[in-house]
């Protein structure tokens, strides 16, 4: 019987980190680690991200990461960037372009655990979702540059798992950038 019962949760075991060692390898996201002690930063360009033509996980009421009047903000390559978010943490993300005149667009939401469920395009919810784009008009008061910028990614009690998505808008497909990202608490 202990013989049984050890196979049957080995085989489980198996089963369960093939699955997940099968969707990190054939999904595009790049994991990162987080310094612990300030910024973590990376370089890449758009050329490595993929096409995304539905956009519609991104006004879904579940998710409200951006509203479809935006959605050519996000037409571009999509670049994906997954990290652990630690309890009590939280995040500033800043993305800025190499070539100052090229149009970024740039979101992160949080997640429990990453899946392939939970990941854009068939992302259906997620537990909190910020975007930012170029503007269509000026804000009193603010003024806007290349770089884009996302706040208020953070855990309370819980740990999450983030997805940082950078985006070339309308229909950007190259161009390189450094993303940034600040621990704070």
């Amino acid at each position: 019987y202990l013989f049984l019962m050890k196979t049957f949760l080995l085989t489980i075991l198996c089963n369960f980190t093939c699955s997940v060692i099968a969707f990190s390898q054939s999904s595009n996201l790049r994991w990162i680690e987080l310094n612990p002690e300030g910024t973590t930063a990376v370089e890449g360009n758009l050329t490595e991200g993929v096409d995304m033509p539905d956009l519609s996980w991104a006004w879904n009421s579940a998710v409200a990461c951006f509203p479809a009047t935006q959605a050519s903000k996000f037409t571009g390559k999509h670049v994906l960037y997954a990290l652990e978010l630690p309890a009590y943490t939280e995040l500033e993300i800043d993305l800025i372009p190499a070539d100052k005149s090229a149009n970024f667009s740039l979101y992160a939401y949080e997640v429990g655990t990453i899946s392939e469920s939970n990941t854009v395009p068939t992302l259906s919810q997620c537990i909190r979702c910020e975007a930012d784009h170029k503007w269509d008009y000026k804000v009193k008061g603010k003024t806007q540059d290349h770089t884009r910028h996302v706040r208020d990614i953070l855990a309370i009690a819980n740990p999450y798992q983030v997805i940082i998505g950078v985006v070339g808008a309308d229909g950007l497909k190259e161009g390189a950038y450094r993303l940034e990202v600040r621990r704070k608490g």
